[in-house]
């Protein structure tokens, strides 16, 4: 009967413990006031309902996820143009090199309401975090997040292009009958 009863506290405290509980993510960078990117955290603060981003253990910004409109990801990829040029002080053949590769980069999106003024606040995530922080936006605000480019870099369509039912679609444009 107590074995019974103690592994039912225990099942119980278990599963509370996971309730409310903060997910920080600790590999995402954020553009400083003069524009260099530093290190942050990205926390899903489910007992305070809200999303916090902290640069050196102060609270960068903090968004209650009732005033988040909407999370957008997006996949650049560019060359290293700058790096390898300051490479190719050191090396010629190493620097034509860096130049010749492309960075990639992951990046979240955030756009909110403070004070009923828009605002966003955008994060570059690290490459082995991104998937996480995707499924943690959905799980933690209930929020889907808009894919603006999917992870091979094609933009995606955000309308669909569909012809009315009622026009022929080989009929000629008026602006065709115009030209010579």
């Amino acid at each position: 009967m107590k074995r019974m009863l103690s592994l039912m506290l225990a099942g119980l405290f278990v599963s509370g413990a996971t309730f409310g509980q903060d997910v920080t993510f600790s590999k995402v960078k954020v553009a400083d006031p003069t524009g260099k990117q530093v290190d942050a955290r990205l926390v899903f603060s489910d007992t305070n309902k809200n999303v916090v981003v902290r640069v050196a253990e102060r609270d960068f910004v903090t968004v209650p996820y009732d005033h988040v409109d909407k999370f957008s990801y997006e996949y650049t990829k560019k060359h290293r143009v700058t790096q390898g040029a300051i490479v190719m002080v050191a090396s010629l053949g190493a620097g034509a090199i860096v130049m010749l590769t492309k960075s990639k980069s992951h990046w979240l999106y955030i756009d909110f309401k403070e004070q009923d003024a828009p605002k966003s606040v955008v994060l570059r995530m690290d490459k082995k975090e991104y998937k996480d922080i995707l499924d943690a936006v959905k799980a933690h605000t209930g929020k889907d997040v808009v894919m603006l480019q999917d992870e091979k870099g094609k933009k995606k369509d955000t309308k669909t292009a569909e012809k009315p039912a009622d026009k022929p679609s080989d009929s000629p444009k008026p602006s065709d009958a115009a030209k010579p």
